[in-house]
């Protein structure tokens, strides 16, 4: 197996280049702030950005929780990729993580300066220190289940390919809670509220008996039981509305979160 490393400090735009350095020199996974990500597949892990303090955060980029440092570790052993690049503040964090995860030592080291412009450092420290976000190598939707309940974004990069064509690179923008100068919350009730809103709009709808919502450690999570329209299509039209529900949910919070509804009868 070899090991590259990316070298570079916070904010950098280290996770933002990594995709792209990987299909440059054909590097099969990342390990990038706790994360293993296989092309674009989160395989193991636990987000250094997903923790509430830099501590934490720093903690978990390192791998030091025994039970994180194990599920990793023989996630990769289970795959064995020829290639993985290791991603990291500097040469000693590198250097921790290999060791700790029981891998070679980078036969490779590429620093962030010698792959990006001065402007495109700035930009990147600006989004991060200013806006407080944060990228991860990997779409949304591998991490709408660990990320319910945060922001969440997803960022789609057009370039194209040595052939000519398009290449659609996923990453995905988050906010941790780290982030914020101060504590930042949406209640549930608001969120049950959206929920409301959309089901009044909805014609095959009767009525909704129960509107609730949990914005708790798991995540957010919207319940709601309903009574239809009698002669719809009871599937077509819960589905219907969880999608409008989760949509109208993430236009206005930027939250993920998953929605569930109950189907009490038909009037």
């Amino acid at each position: 197996m070899k090991i590259y490393a990316l070298v570079g400090k916070s904010g950098s735009g280290k996770s933002y280049q990594a995709i792209g350095l990987c299909r440059r020199l054909s590097i099969k996974g990342i390990l990038d702030d706790g994360l293993f990500i296989l092309g674009n597949r989160v395989l193991a892990g636990i987000s250094a950005k997903r923790q509430d303090t830099k501590i934490k955060a720093i903690k978990t980029a390192l791998f030091t929780e025994t039970a994180h440092r194990d599920m990793v570790s023989k996630k990769i052993e289970s795959v064995d990729p020829e290639s993985i690049l290791v991603i990291g503040t500097s040469d000693k964090m590198i250097e921790k993580i290999v060791d700790r995860l029981g891998l070679p030592r980078p036969s490779e080291t590429i620093y962030i300066e010698a792959i990006t412009t001065e402007e495109e450092r700035r930009i990147a420290g600006v989004q991060r220190n200013e806006m407080g976000k944060h990228i991860i190598p990997a779409p949304s939707i591998q991490l709408k289940k660990e990320f319910s309940g945060y922001f969440i974004h997803p960022l789609r990069m057009f370039r194209e390919g040595r052939s000519g064509k398009a290449r659609v690179s996923s990453r995905s923008v988050v906010r941790p809670s780290f982030s914020y100068p101060g504590k930042y919350t949406i209640s549930a009730r608001a969120l049950s509220d959206i929920a409301l809103i959309v089901c009044g709009g909805e014609a095959q709808v009767s009525s909704v008996l129960k509107a609730s919502a949990d914005n708790g450690e798991s995540g957010a999570v919207v319940n709601l039981s309903l009574i239809l329209r009698y002669g719809v299509n009871i599937i077509d039209t819960a589905q219907d509305l969880q999608r409008r529900i989760l949509e109208q949910v993430e236009r206005m919070t930027a939250f993920s979160a998953a929605v569930n509804i109950e189907v009490r009868g038909l009037k």
